[in-house]
């Protein structure tokens, strides 16, 4: 039933992969158990494949390239395609600009942003979404997500910030153990050369001003060096170029950054939130 689910859910370059990858495999006169023991998987997995009962992974891509690929790189190529339908339509856009972008700023208000999520910490917040997606979908989501590390080790390195609200590092998903993983990972993050992360603390607005209560977004520096802003609002991406309104948000966005703890103070907490009990 699952498997029949995938087929129907499968994208139109997993179909492409899976027929280019038949017709090579049988171009070369090979059975699907062969071609599986050159890449390292068994026959039912390249039949899968195949029939994108299981539509291929990142790894199956490579090993694909390498066993029956001839050179062409079109299974190096399919990876950057394959990866970008498995994020939900509306963020599809953003993600190509963000891989390439020469400077990511970032405030969340509800949970960790998606670049800096351990595999625990997006499993159990993708999975215990609603609606309720299926575990093939909820693996593909993963995946992308976890994708969008590399960022962080592109060369040119990116300028990378991240404002979290203090809830957020205080709001578990799974279980605590993932949660002080999650804790722990962002310390790790932070200490990066590339990167800044800062929190708002949640007594701020007894001070008497408190930038944050319009929301999460994203503002990024293109490699063109265009100013954007991305706002996701109940599943719906919006991106917003318009330069008096861009200017109006990164205006906004400075004035949180400078009501948030210095990036040590941040680290100091996250630091100590991650070692507590519970």
């Amino acid at each position: 039933m699952a498997r029949a689910k995938n087929k129907e859910e499968a994208s139109g370059t997993a179909h492409l992969v899976a027929t280019l990858a038949k017709a090579l495999r049988e171009q070369q006169q090979l059975t699907q158990s062969e071609l599986g023991k050159l890449m390292g998987y068994t026959g039912s997995a390249v039949s899968a494949m195949e029939t994108c009962a299981q539509p291929a992974s990142d790894d199956m891509l490579v090993k694909l390239e390498e066993a029956v690929g001839g050179g062409l790189g079109v299974f190096d190529e399919a990876r950057k395609w394959m990866l970008l339908e498995k994020y939900p339509t509306r963020f599809r856009g953003f993600a190509e600009m963000e891989a390439e972008a020469v400077t990511l700023s970032s405030y969340e208000t509800l949970v960790v942003d998606g670049l800096f999520q351990t595999e625990a910490y997006a499993r159990a917040l993708i999975g215990g979404g609603y609606p309720p997606v299926s575990e093939q979908k909820r693996e593909e989501l993963v995946e992308a997500r976890l994708a969008r590390r590399k960022l962080f080790d592109r060369d040119p390195a990116p300028m990378i910030e991240l404002i979290l609200e203090e809830s957020v590092l205080r709001r578990p998903f799974g279980s605590w153990e993932v949660q002080r993983e999650q804790l722990r990972s962002l310390a790790e993050d932070a200490r990066r050369d590339n990167v800044c992360v800062q929190v708002l603390p949640m007594d701020r607005g007894l001070r008497g001003t408190y930038a944050g209560d319009r929301g999460s977004m994203k503002l990024v520096v293109t490699k063109e060096h265009e100013h954007v802003v991305y706002m996701e609002v109940e599943d719906q991406g919006i991106l917003i170029s318009d330069p008096p309104e861009v200017s109006q948000l990164a205006h906004r966005y400075a004035k949180i950054r400078a009501q948030a703890l210095s990036p040590d103070d941040s680290l100091s907490l996250i630091e100590r939130l991650a070692g507590e009990e519970r």
